[in-house]
């Protein structure tokens, strides 16, 4: 059987994984069970092996050809990813190249890191007008088509042949985004939120940023929301804008093995990390119209480091971003330099003296608050039991693309039986805004079919007309019905192997049942000018996505931008914070929930409550593997090839300092293991400098040119009489890494990592020797559940 990580993981199909850091089989201390408090109880960690079933049944399918169930619990932590080195090594090379650049220097890579902001923006806002034109040609095409059937049909009878071509359409344009999702790059699929959100936390997810990754992230959100699923196309404009920068910010691209030369400071995950904060901020912002909301949705989403010059590139990055869209669609609509289409949706103005709000009307917007926070709480339970069985049986490409072709099928089946059981009781004239396709069906001359409308459209404008349609618009039984199924549809269609977004779906949700709630206000209070159907339809849309995804601060801000209307900041966030609440005391926000069912080692903003009785001794690894100053390259090849010692991290100790108790040597420094590949793969030998072999000293550049995908150590050539040669790894290690006594309690060291970005913490006794190192999965493994402190199970893939 194939290891989990490759049925489980949102790559699918990920290449071999690279070593990350590990964990030994028992960590903490001997006397750890000891110091437990009684109020609550730790599981000890067990390392678990996932790997090759000796029935070795291929492609998950047993021998008698049933789909081969694959056992997964959220309750593991994946020792297959690895963690971004935000903190610099300051070594020898670091220093000196420091010291070289003149205050000229920094001004120019100051002015260049505005140049990439810039180009992030300019690109992603372009990358939205693609998406935005050819769903919109395609889309319409695609209901022309359906809509002239229909026509001919009710005419001449014979209305399955409707619905066989109606559904045929939206399987075929799924089963196109599917294959290219599931065959290609997994990595693609859903919309890439939990990734960034994971990336920006300090996790290297395996292809997240590659410009494969965004080509089939693209051309897979067009076709599924072409083919009629319950999706929309904003969500993936967040990673979308993630690749381009970290593509744009590297000057090369790995994939196409083109290096421009360009930007070389800016290849280390440092600089990289925070310009794919901007990246995300500008897809926030070419969606929805929404700077700041933007710049909010990077801080409050994931970025651990944050400084005020940080906050204004990544806002002027939105701002282009937003403007790029704006003028090129502007261009397409035939109204060059009219500037009124800033996002991908645009909720309108709400303007009217109806739309206004009144004092007496907070609790009612609370109580809204809560039916949505209950209702996103239903929403992500159904997703996380739909989600944890798609983990166990559908794992193979070919079932992802089958399961998502009968979505499509099912969707336009159920859109097409409303349509025909409501066309007595949903007729409405058409007005002086005619719709676009409107459907007459069976309803008199001069009518339209009302719900055909919210189906005859991308959910973009449906969502717009659930919010300015004139009061009477819509039936509120139509309504009820158009919730309950689009509610379960967009349930079944989050997690499938398509690029999609869930936030349009739950705008569409909310905004149905908002408006049936403004309609039963209107009615019970006889018609009053202050329950306008279209302003708690907005606020149930409001509700519902807080709901789901459990976003406050920048969701409040890109509503208000949306909608144009200072207004009702009030009432959006005190709905938005109801519906956190009450969802958060039901079950966990939808990212956070894939985010665990992914095994991904992700620190939140605080450390888990009752761990203040853990210190860094018990949570550490040990015995470490440490290198001396001057190393023998024999040792450094065994211990890099080594499979068991899979670690990214290696203290240096002073060779003249002997060992006491329990440390392995006095902490002098820091190496990484990219660093000793880059340096067995030049062969920096002290054999070789002081021979007669001429041989370049190496530079910062040498390590840049090999970022960020560094050749395995099985591809470096090491003969026998290498082996015997010394390397000298003072000039190369950081000498002043961070660290803490193992007394240090687990908030503290928590705090520490999280808010500098760590990739390792070195522990230390009172005379500075190594006894241990805190990595990310030595934190993340510890979570609270249930009002007790538990251990998360590793799992070796």
């Amino acid at each position: 059987m194939a290891n989990v990580a490759k049925k489980v993981s949102w790559a699918g199909k990920d290449e071999e994984p690279r070593p990350g850091e590990t964990t030994p089989l028992i960590n903490g201390s001997p006397s750890a069970a000891h110091t437990q408090s009684n109020f609550f109880r730790i599981q000890r960690l067990i390392t678990v092996n996932l790997d090759d079933d000796p029935t070795q049944e291929q492609d998950g399918v047993s021998a008698a050809g049933a789909p081969k169930e694959i056992s997964h619990t959220e309750k593991l932590l994946s020792l297959k990813y690895e963690s971004l080195d935000y903190d610099n090594s300051e070594n020898q090379l670091f220093m000196e190249e420091e010291r070289r650049i003149s205050k000229i220097g920094f001004h120019v890579l100051e002015i260049k890191r505005w140049i990439v902001c810039c180009l992030i923006g300019i690109f992603t806002g372009l990358i939205a007008c693609i998406i935005d034109i050819v769903v919109e040609l395609l889309a319409d095409k695609k209901y022309q088509i359906i809509k002239e059937n229909i026509d001919k049909s009710t005419e001449s009878g014979g209305l399955s042949i409707s619905l066989i071509l109606w559904a045929s359409l939206n399987a075929g344009f799924v089963m196109i985004g599917s294959f290219l999702v599931a065959f290609i790059e997994p990595a693609a699929s859903g919309s890439g939120i939990p990734q960034i959100k994971c990336y920006l936390n300090g996790v290297k997810v395996p292809h997240v940023v590659r410009l494969k990754t965004l080509v089939v992230k693209v051309l897979g959100v067009i076709f599924s929301v072409v083919g009629g699923l319950a999706v929309g196309k904003e969500g993936p404009m967040i990673h979308s804008g993630a690749v381009i920068a970290a593509g744009i910010s590297q000057g090369r691209s790995s994939t196409l093995k083109r290096d421009f030369k360009i930007f070389e400071y800016f290849r280390r995950d440092t600089e990289k990390r925070d310009f794919v904060s901007a990246g995300a901020a500008a897809g926030v912002s070419a969606a929805f119209g929404a700077p700041v909301g933007g710049v909010l949705f990077s801080l409050e989403e994931g970025a651990s480091f944050w400084n005020q010059m940080l906050t204004w590139r990544i806002f002027f990055a939105s701002m282009i971003s937003t403007f790029t869209l704006n003028f090129v669609l502007s261009i397409y609509r035939g109204n060059p330099g009219d500037l009124s289409s800033p996002g991908l949706i645009n909720f309108g103005q709400f303007n009217s003296e109806a739309a206004q709000y009144n004092w007496f009307e907070i609790p009612v917007f609370i109580c809204v608050g809560a039916i949505g926070g209950i209702l996103g709480a239903v929403f992500n339970r159904l997703n996380y039991c739909l989600t944890m069985f798609r983990i166990r049986y559908i794992h193979r490409p070919c079932l992802q693309v089958i399961e998502a072709m009968v979505v499509g099928a099912v969707t336009a089946t159920v859109s097409f039986v409303m349509i025909y059981a409501m066309y007595t009781s949903d007729c409405q004239p058409v007005g002086e805004d005619p719709i676009k396709y409107p459907l007459q069906l069976f309803c008199p001359d001069g009518e339209y079919n009302a719900i055909a409308t919210t189906f005859f459209n991308t959910p973009e404008k449906s969502v717009r007309s659930l919010f300015h349609d004139s009061p009477g618009s819509y039936n509120p039984l139509t309504l009820g019905l158009f919730t309950l199924s689009y509610f379960f549809l967009a349930c079944w269609t989050y997690g499938l192997a398509v690029s999609s977004g869930v936030f349009i779906p739950s705008l569409l949700i909310g905004a149905a049942w908002g408006r049936l709630f403004g309609i039963f206000l209107s009615n019970i209070s006889s018609g009053s000018t202050w329950a306008d159907p279209g302003k708690y339809a907005l606020m149930g849309a409001a509700a519902q996505l807080g709901g789901i995804v459990r976003m406050t601060l920048s969701l409040t801000v890109i509503i208000m931008e949306a909608t144009g209307n200072v207004t009702y900041g009030l009432p959006i966030m005190l709905v938005l914070m109801t519906a956190k609440i009450f969802g958060d005391f039901c079950i966990e926000g939808l990212y956070d929930i894939h985010i665990k069912l992914q095994s991904v080692p992700f620190l939140g903003w605080e450390p888990p409550e009752k761990s203040h009785t853990l210190t860094a001794r018990e949570v550490m690894s040990y015995p470490v593997t440490c290198f001396k100053r001057v190393e023998k390259v024999g040792r450094i090849v065994d211990i890099l090839s080594d499979t068991t010692i899979n670690h990214n991290g290696f203290p240096v100790v002073d060779e003249n300092h002997e060992p006491e108790y329990d440390n392995v040597g006095r902490l002098c420094g820091l190496i990484l293991r990219s660093q000793l590949i880059v340096l067995l793969k030049h062969k920096v030998f002290v054999e070789r400098a002081t021979s007669n072999l001429t041989q370049r000293k190496l530079q910062l550049k040498d390590f840049r040119d090999a970022y960020p995908r560094f050749p395995p150590i099985q591809s470096i050539h090491v003969s026998q009489d290498e082996r015997h040669c010394t390397v000298d790894l003072t000039e190369f290690i950081n000498p002043t890494p961070y660290s803490v006594p193992g007394e240090a309690s687990l908030p503290r060291v928590f705090r520490l990592f999280r808010a500098l970005g760590l990739r390792h913490l070195v522990i230390c006794d009172g005379s500075n020797g190594v006894i241990g190192i805190v990595t990310r999965k030595d934190l993340a493994r510890y979570r609270l559940h249930k009002g007790q402190l538990e251990e998360l199970e590793m799992a070796h893939t």
